[in-house]
């Protein structure tokens, strides 16, 4: 398995690639079929956030599959330790589900309350791979921009401090049931997705305590075509 590290705002340390190296056995266990695993770190310089100011996010692709989970803490080993346990947890869903899918079962339920990290990024995210800087700052560029699939492009309008990320994610139809457990996965509080049943872009999230919502887009020209 390949593991890519890389550092926000932060020095990657030998010691640290050393540790998460030792601690990738973990991975391989549940999924040998990982293929890769994007791990980043994160430094928070405002002193007010010390007890969060290292953030580990990793990011494991096995197949189609991406599953990601995130923690931060005072110090890296222990913000590393605390993704890699909601890792592992997500892991191991992926690899009961497929047990299930050929003892042909149904899926299991869905939990409703599953913690909801601190500080989601983007759906499917896997660090900076495939961004782009915008050489003329200007934010009609960040947004019309043809982007490749997993591409991102990035800009800070003028001298605010509003910065537009605009990134084109590759979608397989499938039904609400089947987003609501990847969004589970990468550990966000909502996943964009194409419904099979409508063809329509959706996005699935989580609504306060046991339930979720779903929204469909579609247009008006469309919609009176059905009718």
């Amino acid at each position: 398995m390949e593991i890519v590290i890389t550092g926000r705002h932060t020095q990657i340390k030998q010691r640290f690639r050393d540790v998460v190296d030792s601690k990738m056995n973990r991975v391989t266990a549940i999924a040998p079929d990982a293929q890769r695993i994007q791990v980043v770190l994160t430094h928070e310089g405002n002193p007010r956030q010390a007890d969060s100011a290292k953030r580990v996010e990793l990011t494991v692709q096995a197949g189609k599959t991406v599953i990601r989970a995130e923690a931060s803490s005072a110090d890296e080993f222990s913000a590393l330790d605390m993704a890699l346990d909601k890792l592992t947890q997500r892991l191991r869903r992926v690899r009961d589900r497929r047990k299930d899918h050929r003892r042909g079962l149904e899926h299991p339920p869905l939990p409703a309350d599953l913690p909801v990290d601190d500080q989601p990024g983007d759906e499917g995210d896997q660090g900076d791979q495939g961004q782009e800087s915008n050489p003329d700052n200007s934010a009609q560029t960040a947004v019309a921009s043809d982007l490749a699939p997993g591409q991102s492009v990035e800009v800070q309008v003028g001298d605010t401090p509003i910065v537009i990320r605009r990134k084109l994610h590759i979608a397989e139809p499938m039904s609400i049931d089947e987003a609501l457990y990847e969004m589970e996965l990468i550990g966000h509080d909502f996943f964009l997705f194409v419904n099979k049943e409508t063809q329509r872009p959706s996005v699935v999230y989580r609504r306060h305590g046991w339930s979720y919502g779903v929204f469909e887009i579609d247009t008006t020209e469309h919609v009176g075509q059905k009718k």
